[in-house]
């Protein structure tokens, strides 16, 4: 059994064809998957997927690369907190690398998201790039530690890593862990332990190998997990179970609860 942590079935290289990409992670043993808020404009069209499907669930968020766009609150993401089905804050976090400039509002929103997640004891799901220093200061100041989360789609070295696990966060890996040239975050994947990980797609992005280059999607997670056992020395079945546990534990979601038809709608 296979979780993805995170993906974007609402965005059009996915709901164009979403019955087909369920019947695929359902084929693949992928059987649960979260859907990722990164606008919340949007925030409808992804909560609708959780709530039309028992083996989706949604988060709450506004992403650091929108700048002109609806500006979350705390009273906001608390309240969408606690619509059914959502079980994070997020997708959250700072991002240097596509923008430049002041880039305090974007500071600002993630201490917001983190304010939020501590007063509805929700995990925070975090996007670092290019800014790992800010972010784990943020983290520090905010009091992170008090909801945990993930660092999703990890890209760090190995001690932003360690410093995030010491803050109660867990590494998620994508599709990245599979590429030849990625070897920095292979040593991390050897190193996290197995109770702090998660497996991911980002998909539509970041396809593992062997689809690399094409348009993601969640069944691929397996390959994530394949990739992260070679790297271990381990069996897919060990970090499957693991990451899968993990991901239960962490957003408080029933395993026991039976997967709707993929074609349903």
């Amino acid at each position: 059994m296979f979780v993805d942590s995170h993906c974007h079935l609402d965005f059009p290289e996915l709901s164009a064809d979403l019955p087909a990409k369920l019947e695929a992670m359902r084929a693949a043993q992928v059987t649960h998957a979260l859907c990722i808020s990164v606008d919340l404009t949007d925030w409808p069209r992804v909560h609708a997927l959780a709530l039309a499907h028992d083996n989706l669930y949604a988060t709450a968020g506004t992403h650091p690369d929108y700048p002109d766009t609806l500006e979350p609150t705390v009273g906001t993401l608390v309240d969408l907190a606690a619509r059914p089905k959502v079980v994070a804050i997020g997708e959250t976090g700072l991002d240097y690398y596509r923008l430049s400039g002041d880039l305090d509002w974007q500071r600002e929103r993630f201490r917001t998201h983190i304010r939020a997640a501590r007063e509805c004891a929700k995990p925070l799901v975090i996007h670092t790039r290019a800014a790992a220093d800010d972010t784990l200061a943020i983290m520090r100041e905010e009091r992170a530690a008090e909801a945990g989360g993930v660092m999703h789609c990890f890209t760090e070295s190995w001690e932003v890593a360690a410093a995030a696990i010491d803050l109660g966060f867990h590494i998620s890996f994508s599709g990245i862990v599979s590429f030849r040239n990625a070897t920095a975050l292979h040593e991390v994947a050897r190193r996290v332990p197995l109770e702090r990980m998660l497996i991911e797609t980002d998909s539509p992005y970041l396809a593992p190998v062997p689809h690399r280059g094409k348009p993601n999607e969640p069944a691929w997670v397996v390959h994530v997990a394949e990739a992260i056992a070679r790297l271990r020395g381990t069996d897919v079945a060990s970090v499957a179970r693991a990451t899968s546990a993990n991901f239960f534990g962490l957003f408080g979601v029933d395993p026991g609860r039976e997967p709707i038809a993929a074609d349903a709608t």
